[in-house]
């Protein structure tokens, strides 16, 4: 998929957390997402990642989806940001083919590992056609710019706002200046929403895996060109920890 069809539908996708009058997806369909998940893009080419799609009622998840797509990777450094990006980017392909879709955390699959690899999280999901999907993405409740951005606001910021994440936590910061961007994962002291307490670094690794998705898609929408740097992340008792660079060429 294209980068400019994944821009389109950042504005189009939802988390469906109850799917009402589905559809089934087809054998066709069934076919391109595994094709799609052979050829996803992933933050680090050096962390081993498999999936599997199952039905449902062959995890812990209860939503009346029809299927779930399972994660599973070798636990390095860094490997919950790198599902959080690979998932975010079918995430965004499903919604292309009308497919609804929920980042379903707190599931459990009947296989917990799968050639080796751990279990990480999945995304349940079902073919909703007559949607209801998101009409204004703007519409949405989102931390205000202030609360996440310091700095210059380049067109696509207050687009990357309204990336998801676990409980709508959005736990990224981004230090903006006219060389680029420098991002860091903030952690809020106690529960956060349905997670628990010892669960919500687990949980936020993915959700900058996904921001950075979206915030490259964006980018490259608007033509800014960029050179990467990632940091490890493993340190979950700071309120604030460095996690990437984007330098602007």
């Amino acid at each position: 998929m294209n980068n400019e069809t994944y821009y389109e539908m950042i504005f189009k996708r939802k988390s469906f957390h109850k799917f009402d009058e589905i559809k089934a997806v087809s054998e066709e369909e069934l076919k391109a997402i595994e094709e799609f998940l052979l050829n996803v893009t992933p933050l680090y080419d050096d962390i081993k990642v498999k999936t599997k799609i199952v039905k449902e009622r062959e995890t812990t998840c209860n939503r009346g989806a029809e299927y779930c797509v399972l994660f599973y990777s070798e636990k390095k450094d860094n490997y919950l940001h790198n599902v959080g990006y690979i998932g975010e980017q079918l995430d965004l392909f499903l919604t292309s083919m009308d497919i609804g879709t929920l980042w379903f955390g707190i599931g459990r699959p009947n296989e917990k590992t799968l050639d080796g690899l751990s279990y990480t999280i999945m995304i349940a999901f079902a073919k909703k056609p007559d949607g209801p999907w998101r009409r204004d993405m703007f519409a949405a409740k989102r931390k205000t710019m202030p609360e996440i951005w310091n700095g210059p606001e380049p067109e696509y910021a207050n687009i990357v706002r309204f990336t998801p994440s676990a409980c709508n936590s959005q736990p990224w910061f981004v230090e903006s200046s006219d060389k680029g961007l420098t991002i860091y994962r903030c952690r809020k002291p106690g529960k956060v929403g349905i997670m628990p307490i010892a669960m919500v670094p687990y949980y936020n690794k993915i959700d900058m895996g996904i921001f950075y998705c979206i915030l490259e898609i964006c980018m490259k929408h608007f033509g800014q060109d960029f050179d990467r740097k990632l940091y490890v992340d493993g340190e979950d008792s700071k309120l604030k920890t460095l996690n990437a660079e984007y330098i602007f060429k």
